[in-house]
């Protein structure tokens, strides 16, 4: 007993260094990670800037009518099912010379887009009904929530450009011109210019179209896989305390749970994933869906860093518009929880829709079915249709 004693506190240190080599290796990884998303900005919006070239206007004249804008961002969205990497695309886009004018619709459809996950998630306590329902009704609060946003937002940014204008102002106030640069040196484009530079210089035996289309698809996929990586990577390093947040702050008023689900999102670097923890949750009956709503709604706001981060890439001429379209994301949705939660009315909107679609799908479950492919698929598609 005496042996087997005296080992233990030799196996406990050895636990612990493995335990701290491995967090050093997850904290590596995500430095790494990040740097993959600003250069895969950079490379984006220099491949965006080399295809549209002469052509940049008919190209964004495609998407000036804001409805298909918001269509563009939504489905996208849904499809890749991270608006954390939608958002940061569009970021690169405007780096690129998209317009922000056609950015925003874009921005707002990329928030509906990213609420299909925890309706999906949802789906897997369809085998008994009550627990469904709950679940149901939890996941669905989201989508309901950034649809009224839209619904608010949008009519108000054609008629006034409220988000452009607001976002203006911001950039007059934190943005100094050039991006993030110390004496004249900006270290983020010495360390992300050379790779996009290189990869333009490999593909210089295409045409310009051509070189500039695959290094946005290579971008692109450089994005999603950083983002992918950042959110396993993250969740190894925060899934105790994540947990441990979620645990002691939801419930304990709408402050304590819009904050924990801003600060859980930004660890684990996915909305889709922190709302997606807390619908079994409400299915298993733990909490009610009224509980987790300022919960959801941090984590609206808690997405918004990926775009912020992939701003901070950006240099040159459109670095400021870069910039300003990350901070209307962050405007959209702050502004967004203080309206929505802060008018009792609208606050209890999206509990009143939600409720009363879960009680509808629980009893019929193919409308459970036909209101995701509706929502994110049928209607998006229909009015593409329409529209042109």
């Amino acid at each position: 007993m005496m042996h087997s004693t005296a080992h233990e506190p030799h196996k406990n240190t050895q636990a612990l260094l493995g335990k701290s080599s491995k967090n050093a290796k997850n904290w590596a990884l995500l430095l790494l990670l990040v740097y993959g998303i600003l250069v895969a900005v950079t490379v984006i919006g220099t491949g965006f800037k080399l295809a549209t070239g002469d052509h940049a206007r008919e190209l964004f004249e495609f998407a000036s009518n804001p409805v298909l804008g918001l269509i563009i961002g939504m489905v996208c969205t849904a499809l890749i099912q991270s608006s954390s990497t939608v958002s940061s695309i569009i970021v690169a886009m405007v780096a690129g010379g998209l317009p922000i004018t056609i950015a925003i619709p874009m921005i707002m459809g990329a928030n509906i887009g990213t609420s299909i996950t925890s309706t999906l998630v949802s789906l897997g306590h369809i085998a008994d009904k009550k627990e469904f329902q709950r679940a149901f009704a939890s996941a669905t609060i989201h989508d309901f929530f950034n649809l009224l946003s839209v619904v608010i937002f949008l009519p108000l940014e054609i008629a006034f450009n409220l988000l452009e204008r607001l976002s203006g102002l911001l950039m007059d106030l934190l943005y100094v011109g050039g991006g993030f640069s110390l004496g004249g040196f900006n270290p983020l484009k010495a360390i992300t210019k050379p790779v996009a530079e290189a990869l333009k210089n490999t593909l210089a035996f295409l045409p310009d179209l051509w070189a500039g289309a695959i290094m946005a698809i290579l971008g692109v996929g450089l994005i999603i896989l950083s983002i992918t990586f950042m959110g396993k990577t993250m969740k190894a390093l925060m899934v105790g305390k994540a947990k441990d947040i979620l645990h002691s702050s939801i419930g304990k008023g709408p402050v304590s749970g819009i904050a924990s689900g801003t600060f859980i999102t930004v660890l684990v670097q996915s909305s889709s994933t922190t709302t997606s923890l807390i619908v079994p949750l409400v299915g298993t009956n733990v909490l009610t869906h009224r509980d987790i709503y300022p919960f959801v709604l941090g984590a609206n706001i808690g997405t918004c860093i990926t775009a912020l981060i992939a701003a901070l890439a950006v240099t040159g001429a459109n670095a400021g518009f870069a910039l300003q379209i990350a901070l209307v994301h962050l405007l959209y949705n702050v502004l967004g929880v203080l309206l929505i939660y802060g008018v009792k009315y609208l606050r209890e909107l999206p509990i009143l829709f939600s409720h009363q679609l879960s009680l509808k799908v629980a009893d019929r479950k193919a409308w459970g079915l036909a209101y995701i492919l509706g929502l994110f698929f049928v209607l998006p598609l229909s009015a593409i249709l329409l529209t042109n």
